[in-house]
């Protein structure tokens, strides 16, 4: 039979930026934990986890530290007017991210390869979306399951474009999609330098079109995971945790982190 030709060494793979908002609560440690166990299965990746805090937390800082993997942490604090419920969350934080990005890269020459996907650390990813993100051009889309009220949100493609969009919240939006549902190429991110979150007159669930606005159109965009028709990524979110018996006084008498 034929011999299959031989796969490029991992150099010649783009890198996956991952960028990650983190904020300090009880399943946090959790959470980064079961990001960080399907992060080192993937090749080059690099992890850029951003910390909604005005110091680096001892926590997330020792998790860095023993976790294996090229991580960059920052952390920048949300300005307490935009903590109230019915706003966007985790703007500055992906903004953070972004600017690290640009800054590292904008002394070395085009074309540089690498891809930037948005991982929240509340949902579960399979392996396989990271081989199909990888080959990127400039922004690639997938199903989100467990999202917007339904089992799952996807684009709807017809002869191999992005024609419309399967939801059940807010299906006027330009994209009307999870953040979780796209990656985009280093190269659009650095060639679009002012493409940032936006704070102003953003509501949530608006957050990512009013991104990919500004530096794509839905006719560009590059559907993935078999035209859309495969769950790769899901919202899993994790039960909010039960602390009623923790007690006030009497503590343990050594402290753990949890």
């Amino acid at each position: 039979g034929r011999v299959p030709p031989r796969q490029p060494p991992g150099a010649a793979l783009p890198t996956i930026y991952a960028i990650t908002p983190t904020y300090s609560r009880p399943v946090q440690k959790a959470e980064l934990t079961r990001l960080a166990n399907t992060f080192r299965q993937v090749a080059r990746l690099h992890w850029i986890l951003v910390e909604d805090a005005a110091a680096r937390s001892e926590l997330v800082s020792r998790f860095v530290a023993a976790a294996g993997l090229p991580c960059t942490h920052l952390h920048v604090p949300t300005p307490r007017r935009y903590k109230r419920p019915g706003l966007p969350r985790a703007t500055e934080q992906r903004n953070a991210g972004l600017a690290w990005l640009r800054q590292r890269h904008q002394h070395l020459p085009p074309p540089q390869s690498g891809v930037l996907f948005f991982a929240d650390d509340d949902n579960t990813y399979s392996l396989e979306l990271f081989q199909e993100m990888r080959t990127t051009r400039k922004v690639s889309v997938w199903p989100v399951g467990l999202v917007g009220g339904r089992r799952y949100e996807r684009p709807v493609v017809e002869n191999g474009k992005v024609v419309g969009w399967y939801t059940g919240w807010r299906a006027d939006r330009p994209f009307a999609i999870d953040m979780a549902g796209f990656a985009v190429s280093l190269q659009v991110i650095l060639s679009h330098p002012k493409a940032v979150f936006k704070r102003r007159g953003s509501q949530p669930g608006m957050q990512e079109s009013d991104f990919l606005k500004q530096i794509t159109t839905v006719e560009e965009l590059e559907p993935k995971a078999n035209n859309c028709t495969k769950v790769l990524v899901w919202h899993t979110r994790t039960e909010k945790v039960n602390l009623a018996n923790e007690p006030k006084y009497h503590l343990d008498t050594v402290n753990i982190e949890v």
